[in-house]
C-alpha cells in the first residue's frame, strides 16, 4: 500500500536543523544573485584532482588533474608541478594520458603511468628538474597494474598480468577461437623489478625493447598495491580479485583481498601471507620505523565480513594481531597519511562533518579544520608541510598547501582551475535531522537554490547516495553521480538523506540495514521527506526522486512504497535480489546485506525486492545504465523497464556503450545522463524550474587555458 505523505508519520518526533557556515539570512538577501548562474556546460567542465603528492623535502607538489575532453570523447589526465619557492604551478606532462605520479625517495625523479602506449599502461620516469622522459616498463598488452619505488631511488617494482608467449597465444586461438572460458581465461600477476638507467640523459639509453625486467614474484591473484620496506629486503603487496573477460565472483571473494610479504633477501623470493582475515584491507602505508604497516579496513579484525565504519589498523611485520587505532571513534576514517615522526593523520567523517584527525591507539584528536571536505592528504618525509584537496558547497575543489600539518585551517590554495566556477552563483545548504519511527536519529543535507537559502515551499528533488556505505556532506558536487549542486542551481531544493547504512554514524547505524536492505533505509528516507515537508521547505505537490547504484536500488524500491513523487530517475539499481546476487562481481556484499544465500533466505530476498510490488508504481521513471556493468547486471534495468511498461507507467531508458558500473570513459555520457534526468523531473513534476539548455557552441577548456589558470 502506498504511503500518503499528507498524513503525519508517528515516528517523526523531533526535527532539528544545523546551519553550516552561515546564519539565517534576511529577506533582502534572498534577492536574485548578481553572479551568473551555474550552467550544465560550466558544471561539466570542472577540473577534478585525482592525486596530490608532496615531494620528500616538502618543496614541491605533484598534482594530477582530470577533466573532460569532449573533442576526443574521453577524460584527459595531466600532471602539474607546484614549486613552493616560486609559488608557480607549471605543466609537467600534458599528453592527457599521464596519471599516478610518484616521487622517488630521494626526490630526484618522478615516475608516472601513461596509458597512451598501444600496449596499455606503462611506467615512465622524468627528472624532477625537467627534461626528457624514459619509458621504463614494457608490461605487455595488459599494462602495469601498480608500481612502487624501491628505497634506493634506482629501482621500481611493478605488477602486470602473466604474459603469454606467441606459441601460447597461437595454441589458445587454435583450440578456442573466440570462445571465452569462464574463469579459465583469467591469468595471474607477476611482480617485476626494473632499474633506472645509469644516466640522466635518456637520449643515450638503449631502447626499452633491448632491456629486460627481472621477475621477482608470482601470485595467482591480481596485485592492487605494492610497498617496499626501507631496507629493501621485502615487498608488501595487497591482492585483489582477478579481472578478465568475466569477473570472478563468490561468497568468499574477500579471500582475494589480502596482504602478502615477498622476501627479496632469500633465494627464490618466498611469499607468506601477513594477514588472513575476512576484512577487505586497503591503503597500505609503511611505518616510518620500518617495523610494521598501517592499512584501512571497514570491518572488525578478527571477525566475520561486515561493512562497517572505516578503520585504520597497525600490524607489525613480525606478525601478530593488528591493532585498531582510535577504537572508540564512531565516525568513519577515509584517507590517511603518516608524518615524518610517525603520527597518523586521517580524514574522518562524523555525521555531516569531515575534519582531519590525529589518530592513535588510544583515541583521536581533531586538528583545526575548515568546514567542508578534505581529500588526498600528502606530506613530505622531512617537512611539516601538508597538501590536500578541499571543497565545500560554495568552494569548488582546489589543491591547498598548509605550512604546518597541525593547521590545515590556515592552508592557501595553490591551484585555481575551478575559479570560473567559484565566480558563479552557487547553492548553499545545511543539515537537517529527524527521529525515525524506532527512535534512531537520522540526518540529511538540504541544498538550496542560489538566492533562496533557507527558503520555503520549494520544488524538491531527493537525490539518494549509493554505497550504501557512503554519506552526503558539505562538499562540492560536480559529476554525473553527484549533481545536487546543478539541480539546486536550476531551482530545486535538493534533499540528500543519510539513511540507515550510511557511513559516519557508527557501526550500529550502518549494520541496521541487515537484512532489511531497502525496507529499513526506505522508512528512514520517507520519514525524512515528511520532516522536510513539515519544516515547510518542500512543496509536496512538486517532488521527484533519484539515485544511482544503491541510490537507484532505493529509488526503485521507494516508487513501490509511495506515489508522492511525480517523477523518478534511476540508474544501475537492482529490483530483485537473486539474479543480482548471481551477477554481482561482489556477491559477498549481497550475502552480507541479505544475511545469507538466496536458498537460505528466500523470504528475505523476495520481501526486499521491488519486482514483487511493481503493480503499485505510478511514478514516471527514467532509467540509465552502462552496457558493460558487472556490478549491477544490465538485466536488472531491462527488468525494471519491462515491468514499468507492463503496468502502464511512462518510462524511458538510456544505455551507455563502453561504460561499466560507473560512467568514467566518455564525458558525454555523464553529461547527457544528467541533462535528460533534469528534463525528466521538470517535465513530470510540472515544477517551475529552469529548463536545461545546451550552448550553441560547446565551451572547451584547453590545456593552454587551464595552465594559465593559476
Amino acid at each position: 500500500m502506498s504511503i500518503d505523505r499528507r498524513k503525519v508519520i508517528p515516528g517523526i518526533m523531533l526535527l532539528t536543523l544545523c546551519f553550516v557556515g552561515s546564519s539565517i539570512v534576511t529577506a533582502a538577501a534572498q534577492a536574485k544573485p548578481a553572479k551568473p548562474p551555474l550552467t550544465l556546460d560550466a558544471f561539466f567542465h570542472g577540473v577534478a584532482f585525482s592525486a596530490v603528492r608532496m615531494s620528500p623535502n616538502g618543496e614541491s607538489v605533484l598534482i594530477e588533474t582530470s577533466r573532460p575532453d569532449y573533442d576526443h570523447n574521453r577524460f584527459r589526465s595531466d600532471l602539474w608541478l607546484y614549486r613552493v619557492g616560486t609559488g608557480k604551478l607549471v605543466p609537467l606532462e600534458t599528453s592527457g594520458y599521464a596519471g599516478d605520479p610518484r616521487w622517488s625517495p630521494d626526490g630526484q625523479w618522478i615516475a608516472f603511468v601513461s596509458s597512451e602506449a598501444k600496449h596499455g599502461a606503462q611506467v615512465y620516469v622524468i627528472s624532477a628538474q625537467g627534461g626528457g622522459e624514459d619509458l621504463l616498463t614494457y608490461a605487455g598488452a595488459g599494462g602495469v597494474h601498480t608500481y612502487v619505488w624501491g628505497p634506493d631511488s634506482k629501482t621500481i617494482y611493478y605488477s602486470a598480468q602473466v604474459p603469454l608467449t606467441k606459441e601460447q597465444k597461437d595454441a589458445h586461438k587454435k583450440k578456442w577461437h573466440d570462445v571465452l572460458q569462464y574463469e579459465g581465461d583469467l591469468r595471474a600477476d607477476n611482480i617485476y623489478e626494473v632499474k633506472l638507467p645509469a644516466t640522466s640523459d635518456f637520449s643515450t639509453v638503449a631502447p626499452k625493447d633491448d632491456r629486460e625486467d627481472t621477475l621477482v614474484a608470482h601470485t595467482p591473484l591480481r596485485v592492487e598495491q605494492i610497498v617496499a620496506t626501507q631496507d629493501g629486503r621485502e615487498l608488501i603487496y595487497l591482492s585483489c580479485q582477478r579481472e578478465g573477460p568475466i569477473y570472478i565472483t563468490g561468497n568468499d571473494a574477500y579471500k582475494q583481498h589480502q596482504i602478502f610479504v615477498v622476501d627479496l633477501a632469500s633465494a627464490g623470493h618466498p611469499i607468506h601471507q601477513l594477514l588472513e582475515d575476512k576484512a577487505l584491507a586497503g591503503g597500505i602505508r609503511m611505518a616510518p620505523d620500518g617495523k610494521g604497516i598501517y592499512f584501512r579496513a571497514a570491518s572488525d579484525i578478527p571477525g566475520p565480513y561486515a561493512d562497517l565504519s572505516g578503520r585504520i589498523f597497525y600490524e607489525p611485520l613480525s606478525g601478530g594481531m593488528p591493532a585498531r587505532l582510535a577504537p572508540g571513534y564512531q565516525g568513519s576514517f577515509h584517507d590517511y597519511i603518516l608524518t615524518p615522526s610517525g603520527q597518523v593523520i586521517s580524514v574522518g567523517q562524523y555525521h555531516a562533518q569531515v575534519p582531519i584527525y590525529q589518530a592513535t591507539r588510544q583515541g583521536q584528536t581533531e586538528i583545526p579544520s575548515l568546514p567542508g571536505e578534505y581529500e588526498n592528504l600528502s606530506i613530505g618525509r622531512s617537512s611539516t608541510r601538508m597538501a590536500f584537496v578541499h571543497s565545500s558547497w560554495t568552494s569548488p575543489s582546489e589543491v591547498y598547501l598548509a605550512e604546518d600539518w597541525q593547521h590545515p585551517d590556515k592552508a592557501v590554495a595553490i591551484t585555481h582551475f575551478n575559479d570560473f566556477l567559484a565566480r558563479l552563483a552557487l547553492p548553499r545548504g545545511h543539515s537537517i535531522s529527524w527521529t525515525a519511527d524506532d527512535g534512531v536519529r537520522v540526518e540529511g543535507m538540504l541544498i538550496f537554490p542560489p538566492g533562496k537559502y533557507d527558503a520555503r515551499n520549494l520544488p524538491m528533488f531527493m537525490l539518494i547516495h549509493g554505497g550504501p556505505e557512503d554519506a552526503d556532506v558539505n562538499h562540492w558536487e560536480a559529476d554525473w553521480y553527484q549533481w545536487g549542486s546543478l539541480a539546486a542551481s536550476k531551482g530545486w531544493l535538493v534533499f540528500e538523506p543519510n539513511y540507515r547504512g550510511s557511513s559516519g554514524y557508527g557501526d550500529a547505524f550502518m549494520s541496521q540495514i541487515v537484512p532489511q536492505i531497502v525496507s529499513r533505509p526506505g522508512k528512514d528516507i520517507l520519514e525524512g521527506v515528511q520532516a522536510v515537508i513539515h519544516a515547510g521547505y518542500a512543496d509536496p505537490a512538486h517532488m521527484a526522486i533519484g539515485g544511482y547504484s544503491y541510490g537507484g536500488y532505493m529509488t526503485d524500491w521507494l516508487i513501490t512504497q509511495t506515489t508522492e513523487f511525480k517523477a523518478a530517475v534511476t540508474g544501475a539499481g537492482a529490483i530483485e535480489n537473486t539474479a543480482n546476487w548471481g551477477n554481482d562481481d561482489l556477491s559477498y556484499d549481497d550475502t552480507y546485506y541479505l544475511a545469507g544465500l538466496p536458498w537460505q533466505n528466500e523470504k528475505i530476498y523476495n520481501d526486499e525486492a521491488a519486482i514483487w510490488q511493481m503493480d503499485k508504481v505510478k511514478t514516471p521513471t527514467h532509467i540509465v545504465f552502462g552496457l558493460d556493468d558487472h556490478r549491477v547486471a544490465t538485466c536488472e534495468d531491462y527488468l525494471l523497464d519491462r515491468a514499468l511498461h507492463a503496468v502502464g507507467v511512462p518510462t524511458e531508458m538510456l544505455m551507455f556503450p563502453g561504460e561499466h558500473h560507473g560512467l568514467g570513459n566518455d564525458p558525454w555520457h555523464g553529461r547527457i545522463k544528467v541533462r535528460e534526468e533534469l528534463e525528466w523531473i521538470r517535465k513530470w513534476t510540472g515544477a517551475d524550474v529552469q529548463p536545461v539548455a545546451e550552448p550553441a557552441t560547446q565551451h572547451q577548456t584547453s590545456a593552454a587555458s587551464a595552465s594559465s589558470a593559476p
